[in-house]
């Protein structure tokens, strides 16, 4: 067992660390079964798993906190459990109860409590729930037994630099989803499609991709794993796509800028208008909020500038202190965003 005295929370890489317990579910005779609680790393599939060879595979990706007053809160499990339902059904998997996701959730948090980071030092834990065809079968039809499970691990920034601007760059001979495909599913396939132009990225000094519309390289699509948006005066902007995976943390940060008065425009952005915005970054649960610094359009040589001074954007800095006050219990969740526990 892994003894949490040693671990230095503050310190943490974001990646995986094991834990004490994962729980799982089988659909199996047309019903999902009982919830059984693990403690192996493991999963016996068979060779011939609809998952390993077709792609039958969706997860979701949130996180718990330890409060400033002390308590655990899970942010938005219910937008991830309707995300994930969603991403099932697209691709002809069983669908996932949001009963039982809220259950499994619930419990996995409270079984690795001790694996909560504390309260100040700016780490989580992170929720990574799974599920994955299990038919054996040769023929691509869909699966008929399926296995959902849940494991959890304590993680510190996704970005070992933080809250600072990070330059990226834009590849047009790189796509990561097709129009009307798979691109608004959280599936595995999608990450794989992107490992290659984030690879590039990062071995050319860039720490990820933006990429533009996989029609007519004409608009602004997701940035690497994550969800695009910038501020233009007083508006926050984000691109409007069939192959961009909503993202809960852009609900999120949408809503946090209407509080604030802000307004808010889901729309396809054409690559040019990036020069007229005044900041810009890349959010998802993971990062949370990513500035960006410089935006590299490495086909036409042209940079375009979003951080000004080399800082994080005022309002980016505001939606992200704010997000992470709710997340904290520092700032009252008049939403009701974050489920509380006991």
């Amino acid at each position: 067992m892994t003894k949490t005295e040693n671990i230095e929370w503050s310190k943490l890489p974001f990646g995986y660390m094991p834990t004490d317990y994962n729980v799982r579910c089988t659909f199996k005779d047309g019903k999902w079964g009982e919830i059984e609680v693990s403690q192996s790393e493991y999963v016996n599939v068979h060779m011939a798993a609809t998952c390993l060879h077709y792609g039958q595979e969706a997860f979701e990706g949130l996180k718990a906190f330890r409060g400033i007053d002390g308590k655990i809160r899970i942010f938005r499990l219910e937008e991830n459990a309707k995300r994930i339902y969603n991403s099932a059904c697209g691709i002809m998997m069983e669908p996932i109860p949001e009963s039982l996701f809220r259950e499994m959730v619930i419990k996995v948090v409270k079984l690795n409590e001790r694996f909560i980071p504390p309260y100040g030092t700016g780490s989580s834990l992170y929720i990574r729930p799974l599920e994955i065809g299990t038919t054996a079968q040769v023929g691509v039809k869909p699966a008929k037994e399926f296995m959902f499970m849940i494991f959890v691990s304590p993680v510190g920034p996704y970005f070992p630099q933080g809250f600072s601007p990070t330059n990226i760059a834009i590849y047009r001979n790189c796509d990561r989803a097709a129009p009307q495909g798979t691109g608004r599913f959280k599936v595995g396939g999608n990450y794989a499609a992107s490992l290659y132009a984030i690879n590039r990225a990062k071995e050319a000094g860039f720490s990820t991709v933006l990429y533009l519309d996989p029609k007519e390289k004409k608009y602004i699509d997701e940035c690497g794993p994550a969800n695009f948006f910038a501020f233009k005066g007083d508006t926050y902007v984000t691109p409007k796509s069939d192959s961009i995976l909503p993202s809960i943390t852009n609900m999120s940060f949408q809503q946090i800028a209407l509080d604030n008065g802000l307004k808010v425009e889901a729309r396809p952005i054409p690559v040019e208008e990036l020069e007229t915005f005044d900041e810009a970054a890349e959010c998802g649960t993971a990062a949370v909020a990513a500035p960006i610094g410089e935006i590299h359009d490495i086909d036409t040589k042209k940079v375009y500038i979003m951080a000004k001074d080399g800082k994080p954007g005022k309002y980016t800095t505001l939606l992200y202190n704010q997000l992470r006050g709710i997340q904290y219990g520092e700032i009252e969740d008049k939403h009701g965003w974050n489920t509380v526990l006991d």
